[in-house]
């Protein structure tokens, strides 16, 4: 009926790690029936601080089977059988892995011990394995070696099932109950309240500290996206162990939720938000000279020590930029960096290009339009208000941009009328303009995606 399994691994997370040990034991809802025990040859080295935690060495295994030899005879175990883990996700994640690679194809129903425990055992300092065995008097003879660790689930899971009066395990295995995807700590109630709408919402470890920031259009599916197997950057278990809680604020819609996003993530600096801490893609509107004299343009990544005439968050924004920018000067697409392609102007074929990528027009009176289009990116910005959804169906949100600076956002009443800067500025949190949120804006601006730009004299 049940497959009782604990593994130990070579590192963190089922995608670029491999298995070490494996052990298994059969459960009939009684008592334990039989168990399997073997070392696995993960293909590399173990690192030495696994062997500090796990005591199994690169030297133990040399002589053991690789997962392969052995995935027939361990899937025989697991077959047609619930798989019980404490914090499931895991273990499950890796045996997953190794059998795809094996060419095996397995899916089962899963139970977490970590959240059956905080259901049936309810106030308890911890439900580590170590922790929680200790407080129901189970001792674990080989902690965190499989076997050990194993025996102790399963000992566990037994007290778990004898205590189950309100039938919290069958609740866990009704299909679609959610629980198996979740973290091992956080409430299933606290998930369920979630909203599907667009905001930014917060994980908390176990002492109320944030630990990530994120946003979405619907942050219930956004949220449950990180829990599933296909997000391989969430199948790091560290992260997943660390989340109690988590808390959230609507935005009413994509553009406040990343300039809020950007904005919590610097004032917070959440330990695993480390993508925005030290590295945030950019894309760059260039300028050069080619050696036949015609200036020109390319759009790239920014990296450290570039020199962008003007930056945007995406590539497609400082494409569509750039597009305006040929139209309103006439520019050549292929000297703009918008033709990739070798061999002739595709622009100067159907005739709306002077040709300049052939020689035809002369470089000074080409090069004289371009450094106006470039004078242009200096010019003072728009004065404008960018108004979408609000958090509610009678109100509006309000983006307030002045001279192409940032103000800040706020929220106002549809009834409101903001026809002008002064009417707008009530209603907004002025906020400290920098280099993330401005390419945000940029890119809406370029691209109004569900807003609507209000422009002021």
């Amino acid at each position: 009926m049940y497959a009782i399994v604990d593994i130990e691994t070579t590192g963190g997370y089922a995608e670029n790690h491999r298995v070490t040990e494996i052990a298994i034991y059969h459960y009939d809802g009684i008592q334990v029936t039989d168990q399997f025990h073997t070392l696995i040859n993960p293909g590399r080295k173990i690192p030495h601080f696994i062997t500090g935690l796990t005591g199994i060495t690169s030297q133990m295994v040399e002589e053991a089977p690789a997962f392969d030899d052995v995935a027939e005879e361990i899937y025989g175990w697991v077959k047609d059988r619930v798989f019980v883990a404490h914090n499931a996700h895991f273990d499950y994640s890796f045996l997953k892995k190794e059998f795809e690679e094996a060419g095996i194809s397995w899916s089962t129903k899963k139970l977490c011990t970590v959240r059956l425990s905080r259901k049936i055992i309810p106030g308890l300092s911890s439900y580590s394995l170590g922790r929680l065995a200790e407080s129901l008097g189970i001792k674990i003879p080989n902690r965190h070696r499989a076997g050990g660790d194993a025996l102790a689930t399963a000992k566990i899971f037994d007290v778990l099932v004898k205590r189950d009066q309100a039938g919290v395990i069958a609740k866990a295995l009704k299909r679609n109950s959610g629980e198996t995807i979740l973290p091992p700590n956080l409430p299933k109630e606290e998930f369920d309240k979630l909203p599907a709408k667009a905001g930014v919402y917060y994980f908390h470890d176990a002492r109320g500290t944030v630990i990530y920031v994120g946003k979405a259009i619907n942050i219930k599916k956004r949220i449950a996206g990180h829990f599933t197997g296909e997000a391989r950057e969430w199948n790091r278990s560290n992260i997943r162990n660390e989340i109690h809680h988590i808390s959230y604020e609507l935005t009413g819609n994509e553009l406040i939720a990343l300039i809020l996003e950007s904005q919590e993530i610097r004032k917070i600096w959440p330990k695993y938000n480390l993508a925005q801490k030290y590295k945030v893609e950019e894309w760059g509107v260039y300028d050069y000279e080619d050696r036949n004299g015609y200036l020109r343009f390319g759009i790239n990544v920014v990296t450290k020590g570039a020199r962008p005439l003007i930056t945007f968050s995406s590539k497609g924004d400082a494409w569509n930029f750039m597009w305006e920018k040929v139209k309103e000067h006439d520019l050549c697409p292929k000297l703009s960096g918008l033709q990739i392609a070798k061999g002739l102007c595709f622009s100067h074929q159907s005739g709306t290009c002077k040709g300049a990528c052939q020689g035809v027009e002369k470089v000074k009176k080409y090069n004289k339009r371009v450094q106006k289009a470039i004078d242009s990116f200096f010019e003072a910005g728009q004065t404008v208000a960018l108004v979408g959804k609000g958090r509610r169906p009678d109100e509006k949100s309000v983006v307030l941009v002045e001279n192409g600076n940032y103000l800040g956002f706020g929220f106002f009443d549809e009834t409101e009328n903001i026809s002008d800067l002064d009417a707008a500025r009530m209603f907004i949190k002025p906020s400290k303009d920098n280099r993330v949120v401005q390419n945000i804006v940029n890119s809406y601006l370029t691209n109004p995606k569900g807003v609507e730009l209000l422009l002021f004299n």
